[in-house]
């Protein structure tokens, strides 16, 4: 082969084997596609998780964090993502999915487990009281599953996840007071409110929140089970299969604490089904049960309506958007972490502020932020502003105003007062939902293009008057009243971004 010849199969081997940059961005392209096919709901709950690893000699490789999804998207959707890969790139054959290894570290088995291993006809109270007597003084946190089977198992806990290192601020003061009154109070006792619904856009601490809880409450000795929606119904399935169903149901109904996560991803007939039946047997027996997920009950089209009722029930409780204050706070904490590994990495106050202040979307991108730069810091320089700038450019959200629908104005304003759209929408005239009403208008009016009868005809039907009284109150009413001031720049900001 002459050296023309070997460097255009050295530029051809370049050209079949994609870079990562390039990897992300035919992953975007293609989710794109798919979010365009299937709507946002199903895109979220089934490929928000799933990542192109690598693409190689015409296979494409993807990895999920659970095998119940890997399963899932195998069996619904595979056809479908091959099918959008080869629109936007081209020279896919086939896909492979993996399951990522999990970063969380689960708490060990007790001395119990091997007393109790299988013994799944007698399952219920007495054999949960005895694991949990082999460990009287952390509490027994059900995730170890060998009481009832696979059946039975339980999602695993991060120990770094507490109480302790959870930072409060103004945005999620309230969950935090909710979740920590769950904490006091005691087996036995009639629950302060039960369900706990705390529901928060990605990356907000739901997920952190929900596990605090969890170490919390089983320190006490209370009998604890931790599951995202995802591990219920693989346990649910894993139950059936191995003809354990029966203890299945009676270990959901013998626990102290049910704590279910991203139950926006809990969907299918049956296991609604179930979860339903569990859900009204703990809270009829007076027992505690605390739900996450990204939007208020009535939000969860998808799920079961006499659900989604008893979830509103309790007390419905949103974790808002990370105020700066916040944002600084948490930047810090991270930076104090990576300096544990990295005793040379310094980030001024100047960076610190100027990386808080731009960075706005949630806690993981934050988190992604520490990351960058603690590598734009590896050789000892020292990290200016405008190093930050660079490093950080990919996580920080364009800051031109994008065009805001009045939907999206009616859907977030009846999520932030626990409304429901259908209520703004209503001719109700009670005060939760009058208020909510008028600030929709308000913002309709601020935020938007259209005349005063497009708006009232937008709000169910109603006369221009009627839009020019709310756009009046609610300015008279924040002249004077600050918390309500504050709640209408978070809420434009939140449309606006």
């Amino acid at each position: 082969m002459n050296e023309s010849a070997e460097v255009s199969a050295v530029n051809a081997d370049a050209r079949a084997t994609p870079s990562v940059r390039d990897i992300e961005e035919s992953w975007r392209r293609c989710a794109r596609r798919l979010r365009a096919e299937v709507g946002e709901h199903v895109f979220s709950s089934w490929f928000g998780r799933l990542s192109l690893e690598s693409i190689v000699q015409a296979r494409a490789q993807f990895s999920v964090p659970t095998r119940f999804l890997k399963s899932w998207i195998e069996a619904h959707y595979s056809d479908r993502i091959l099918a959008a890969l080869e629109a936007e790139i081209g020279g896919v054959v086939s896909i492979g999915i993996t399951v990522r290894s999990s970063t969380s570290a689960p708490c060990p088995p007790t001395p119990a487990i091997a007393a109790v291993q299988g013994k799944t006809a007698d399952g219920g109270r007495q054999a949960l009281r005895a694991i949990q007597q082999s460990a009287p003084r952390s509490g027994q946190l059900r995730e170890d599953g060998a009481a009832y089977g696979e059946g039975f198992s339980g999602s695993p806990l991060d120990r770094r996840l507490t109480f302790a290192s959870f930072l409060v601020g103004r945005s999620n003061q309230l969950a935090y007071a909710a979740a920590q009154r769950v904490v006091e109070d005691r087996a036995g006792q009639p629950a302060a409110f039960s369900p706990l619904y705390v529901h928060a856009a990605v990356g907000l601490g739901k997920t952190h929140l929900l596990q605090a809880t969890a170490h919390a409450a089983a320190a006490q000795g209370r009998i604890v089970t931790y599951l995202t929606a995802e591990r219920f119904m693989y346990s649910f399935v894993a139950a059936l299969q191995s003809q354990t169903a029966v203890a299945f149901k009676s270990a959901m109904r013998s626990i102290d604490l049910l704590i279910i996560d991203d139950v926006q991803f809990l969907q299918g007939k049956a296991f609604q089904n179930e979860f339903g039946h569990a859900l009204n047997a703990l809270l009829d027996a007076g027992r505690q049960v605390v739900v996450a997920a990204d939007r208020p009950p009535s939000d969860l089209e998808a799920l079961d309506e006499r659900v989604r009722s008893r979830l509103a029930g309790g007390l419905c409780v949103e974790m808002m958007s990370l105020d700066e204050p916040l944002r600084l706070q948490i930047l810090e904490a991270r930076i104090a972490a990576a300096r544990v590994a990295n005793p040379h990495f310094t980030v001024s106050p100047a960076v610190l502020a100027f990386v808080a202040h731009s960075i706005v979307s949630n806690g993981r991108d934050l988190e992604g932020s520490v990351n960058r730069l603690l590598a734009h810091s590896i050789g000892g320089a020292a990290l200016s502003v405008e190093a930050a700038e660079v490093a950080i450019r990919d996580l920080i959200r364009a800051r031109e105003p994008r065009r805001v629908k009045i939907e999206e104005i009616q859907k977030l304003v009846a999520n932030h007062y626990c409304v429901s759209r259908a209520d703004i929408l209503s001719s109700r005239r009670t005060a939760t939902v009058v208020k909510p009403r008028q600030v929709a208008m308000y913002l309709s009016k601020a935020l938007t293009l259209r005349s005063l009868p497009e708006i009232g005809r937008r709000f169910g039907g109603r006369d221009h008057t009627t839009v020019l009284h709310a756009v009046r109150k609610i300015e008279g009413l924040s002249a004077s009243d600050a918390t309500l001031r504050e709640e209408l720049e978070l809420l434009k900001r939140m449309l606006q971004e």
